[in-house]
């Protein structure tokens, strides 16, 4: 993997760049630009900053500037004659898009701040999500002036809304340099292509070409956490995703998602998710009907 700090490709012509894409950049990386990100079809897992959690269809997250972050799609979209399909609608621009000053009027204090917050990662829901999502439509039919003000009523929506969620409560973005980003893109791809069996310490710290005792240190001040805690996180993130999309028993769950008895599974899926598999199954259920 080729180490990055992504360089997006803003249009000369416009200080907004919206897209549709059908597949992610999915290695870690950052970039200065503000990113509004909506998938209309896909789910797999992400990371944002030191969050890993499942990503769904229908899901719209605000990611600020210089927020690590990376999206992968579940393993079945990679798959020969795969039908799965990704529909992704992307948005960048600067926090100072419209000169270094434009946002220190008061009437604009509400959106700096959303901006600034957006180094946290910000997940967006409800009914604000679905005024947000037509406003985006809206934004990639825009032109000249539109665009602007577009981009502004969305993210006016977004600053006043109650409806989201702070995907790092305690994380604070430091930029990466790019032999880290290389090193971290390859624990975090082992990760995803072994998390189903049992990977030692000293096995992922030599993937990191660190010794186990330095791996620990690195690993914590890049994610502030320990690896057993990523680890156990992306292993609930998958068994997320096999009980919402597939018709499984949770014993079945707990070992496809690599835990090795039912009793660790459940008392882990508790303590991340605040609910047990079965109550998390129960309540998909209740949702669907």
């Amino acid at each position: 993997m080729k180490p990055h700090l992504l360089k997006v490709q803003l249009k000369p012509e416009s200080s907004i760049t919206i897209s549709k894409v059908d597949n992610f950049y999915n290695q870690w990386h950052f970039h200065p630009e503000i990113e509004l990100i909506y998938i209309h079809k896909g789910r797999g897992t992400r990371f944002i900053g030191n969050d890993v959690y499942r990503f769904e269809r229908d899901e719209l997250c605000l990611v600020g500037s210089n927020l690590a972050h990376m999206w992968r799609c579940d393993p079945e979209y990679f798959t020969e004659n795969s039908k799965l399909k990704l529909d992704v609608t992307v948005i960048y621009f600067h926090h100072d898009f419209l000169g270094d000053k434009f946002f220190n009027i008061p009437e604009l204090k509400n959106i700096d701040s959303l901006l600034e917050k957006a180094k946290q990662g910000i997940k967006i829901t409800g009914n604000t999500k679905l005024q947000v999502k037509e406003l985006i439509s809206k934004l990639s039919r825009a032109k000249g002036l539109e665009r602007i003000t577009t981009l502004l009523a969305i993210l006016e929506k977004i600053a006043f809304s109650k409806e989201k969620e702070y995907i790092n409560t305690i994380y604070h973005p430091e930029k990466v340099e790019k032999s880290e980003a290389h090193r971290l893109n390859s624990v975090f791809q082992y990760i995803s292509d072994n998390f189903q069996r049992k990977i030692t310490l000293t096995e992922i710290a030599s993937i990191a070409n660190l010794s186990a005792k330095a791996f620990c240190r690195y690993f914590k001040s890049k994610t502030s956490k320990t690896f057993n805690n990523f680890l156990l996180e992306v292993k609930v993130a998958h068994a997320c995703n096999l009980i919402l999309e597939k018709d499984m028993t949770i014993y079945e769950v707990c070992y496809d998602s690599g835990f090795n008895n039912l009793s660790n599974f459940n008392r882990y899926f508790k303590k991340l998710m605040n609910k047990t598999p079965l109550e998390f199954k129960k309540e998909h259920r209740l949702l669907r009907e």
